[in-house]
């Protein structure tokens, strides 16, 4: 993953924005070349139904293996479990 620093960022906000955007892949934000946040595309399936965590590890293919998985449980079981969003 590429890292930008603090100062470049703000400096070229917009363009990294952009870029991550077109690109659909995350570019880190730090300082000395070390990463300390992430700017990522926004999930384009966003289901308010789960936690953003949840959106977001779905839309960066996290839960990818599971398509070479069998149907043990529904949907439902699934968000249920552990899609639930703390209040």
């Amino acid at each position: 993953m590429r890292t930008i620093s603090t100062t470049d960022a703000r400096k070229r906000l917009s363009e990294i924005v952009e870029a991550v955007k077109m690109s659909g892949r995350a570019i880190a934000i730090g300082r000395r070349n070390k990463p300390e946040v992430i700017i990522a595309p926004y999930p384009r399936n966003y289901d308010p139904a789960v936690s953003d965590i949840v959106n977001f590890a779905a839309a960066s293919g996290t839960f990818d293996f599971l398509f070479d998985e069998p149907d043990l449980y529904t949907d439902k079981d699934i968000k249920w479990r552990y899609g639930k969003k703390e209040h």
